[in-house]
């Protein structure tokens, strides 16, 4: 397939192009390359990839629309999306404008164009303060506590929306706490490696009575490309799953085993919680597993390991 990836550049965008190129399909890679981080990690990440990249921006529709009519999309992974929950207490315009506005432009081109099959990104942010464990997505979804949240689940309405209106394929993934190389340096286990290195304290938020339902990236991947595959004849037009590994791993056990995987004890600053974040989160996959036979298979100390071989080397290029 000819498959529109955007946030390209992006830790899920780059892994999940990188996965469809080795199965032998063609990418179209599409990413604004703005400095929320490291604009040197993004580029690092393309030189990973044999594709052709556009360098623009999904709010701005009319060379969106250019990307469409030259290529013959046949199906769009839309991970693009300015990310972060706490950033977006400090700059909630740019959550409007790309999350919501930019996502519209992608339906909106699929619909156009005639493109019938679209993965996108929503989150897992969405449950907001849900008390009640494992998240199912029969849960409600109407409370969230950040802004980041409110354009996720908006972003699932417009989908609704888009395929009950023009019989558009859509399935939105909740991703659970995604980690592994290349990953986010906003993120913590980046965060964390860098400052446990460097002999800064790490902030451990909440005073470490956390729960996260750390997932790695290439489950992720796996899981993200099935939803492509499925013959949706027999599936909903609109559908949204969980994807994590559906175990919540107490923060202070990841800690553990990220100084396991580095070789190096952390300075611990014990916080209490963040404005916008959550104690918990925990996936229930089964419905993403019986749609598509989705199921994790690699460990936190698998995944660790691997995370921190890869910090090491790139933290010393």
């Amino acid at each position: 397939m000819n498959i529109l990836v955007t946030g390209v550049a992006g830790f899920i965008g780059n892994a999940v192009s990188i996965a469809l190129l080795q199965r032998g399909d063609k990418v179209v890679g599409l990413d604004n390359m703005n400095n929320y981080y490291s604009v040197e990690l993004k580029e690092a990440r393309l030189k990973r990839l044999d594709s052709e990249i556009y360098r623009i921006d999904i709010c701005d529709k009319q060379k969106l629309m250019e990307v469409f009519r030259d290529n013959k999309i046949d199906a769009v992974v839309h991970l693009a999306a300015q990310a972060g929950v706490r950033y977006s207490l400090e700059n909630p315009q740019a959550y409007i404008d790309s999350n919501i506005t930019g996502t519209l432009n992608i339906f909106e081109c699929c619909k156009d164009f005639g493109v019938k099959n679209i993965v996108f990104a929503s989150s897992s942010s969405v449950y907001g303060d849900n008390a009640k464990i494992p998240f199912s997505t029969e849960d409600r979804t109407d409370n969230p506590v950040s802004l980041y949240a409110a354009t996720k689940k908006s972003c699932e309405l417009m989908a609704h929306t888009y395929s009950h209106l023009f019989g558009l394929n859509i399935t939105g993934l909740r991703y659970f706490t995604v980690y592994g190389p290349w990953g986010r340096p906003d993120m913590a286990p980046m965060l964390f490696a860098k400052n446990i290195l460097e002999g800064k304290p790490i902030k451990v938020f909440n005073n470490g009575n956390m729960k996260r339902d750390f997932t790695y990236i290439e489950d992720i991947v796996n899981g993200t490309i099935s939803c492509l595959n499925h013959d949706t004849q027999d599936l909903r037009i609109n559908r949204i799953f969980n994807i994590g590994r559906g175990e919540p791993v107490d923060l202070m056990r990841f800690i553990e085993i990220l100084e396991n995987g580095l070789g190096k004890k952390a300075i611990k600053e014990f916080l209490p919680m963040q404005a916008g974040d959550v104690p918990v989160t925990w996936a229930d996959t089964s419905a993403l597993e019986k749609a598509t036979g989705y199921r994790p298979k690699i460990s936190l100390e698998t995944g660790i390991k691997h995370f921190a071989e890869w910090y090491l080397e790139f933290s010393h290029n």
